[in-house]
């Protein structure tokens, strides 16, 4: 593990505050609205996520690691548990402080990309170990995205790449996964753009697309190269802006545009 990204103190001031948690405590849940991060003082914190209806364990954080930031940074739900996997002390910032200290010290942004980046491949290498199985050999046999591969269900709106015709289906779930697939690293990824990327500029996990409700965002992953677009804007990375029908959506130098059609049946 890395040197820690921030000093951890002791003691309260404007904005932020130490707060202790008993061994086996969960510090926020899966789903709950987070407006605050926590960085670890003491102890050490497991990071959990539902799937399949058993719980995950996606990483162990300690001295100096830092937690809870994404969703202070994009004002959705939690997207994981945190629990106290011994008596810890953390110290919990909230919004203002944040982007004050991320002001007054660049570099602590910087830091804070860089192990994002790891933080989430090393995530979704284990998700794609846990779920992808049955779904690698048959995506990779037939050069198609994930989604449209048995046993993935397909929403009602499109990613259309108008030059080609083809269309990339969303995933029906709460998130799409937009990127190239790779079967040396088993990434595939649910609109997989390898068909229509001959340029090789789309990242191998460049972007999602959450679903909330009604609503769609589309979210580029930290570390993407080439950028993602949103009707000629480009997106800042880890940010969700939302997207809807008739959007141009551009991923790399692939062009695409948002759709709804009829409902897929599986």
């Amino acid at each position: 593990m890395s040197g820690p990204v921030f000093k951890t103190t002791s003691g309260r001031s404007a904005g932020h505050q130490v707060v202790e948690h008993a061994a086996g405590e969960d510090i926020f849940h899966e789903g709950d609205l987070g407006t605050e991060m926590f960085i670890v003082h003491a102890g050490k914190v497991e990071i959990l996520k539902e799937i399949e209806g058993e719980e995950k364990q996606l990483a162990v954080l300690e001295r100096g690691d830092f937690f809870g930031e994404m969703s202070l940074l994009e004002e959705l739900p939690r997207a994981a548990t945190a629990r106290a996997l011994t008596d810890v002390k953390l110290l919990q910032i909230n919004g203002s402080t944040f982007d004050q200290m991320l002001r007054a010290n660049p570099e602590i942004a910087v830091r804070m990309m860089r192990k994002l980046s790891r933080r989430l491949r090393q995530t979704d290498d284990m998700l794609e170990r846990t779920m992808s199985g049955s779904h690698e050999t048959a995506a990779a046999a037939a050069g198609i995205p994930l989604s449209d591969a048995p046993g993935i269900a397909a929403g009602p709106e499109v990613l259309r790449h108008e030059k080609s015709g083809i269309e990339f289906h969303l995933a029906a779930g709460t998130e799409t996964t937009i990127g190239r697939r790779d079967p040396v690293t088993g990434i595939y990824p649910d609109v997989d753009l390898t068909p229509v990327d001959g340029q090789r500029s789309v990242s191998r996990r460049h972007a999602k697309i959450y679903r909330r409700g009604e609503r769609l965002y589309l979210a580029e992953d930290i570390g993407t190269m080439n950028g993602t677009f949103r009707n000629g804007e480009r997106l800042e990375s880890g940010v969700p802006i939302e997207i809807h029908d008739g959007d141009e959506v551009r991923v790399g130098l692939v062009d695409l545009r948002l759709a709804v059609v009829a409902a897929v049946v599986s």
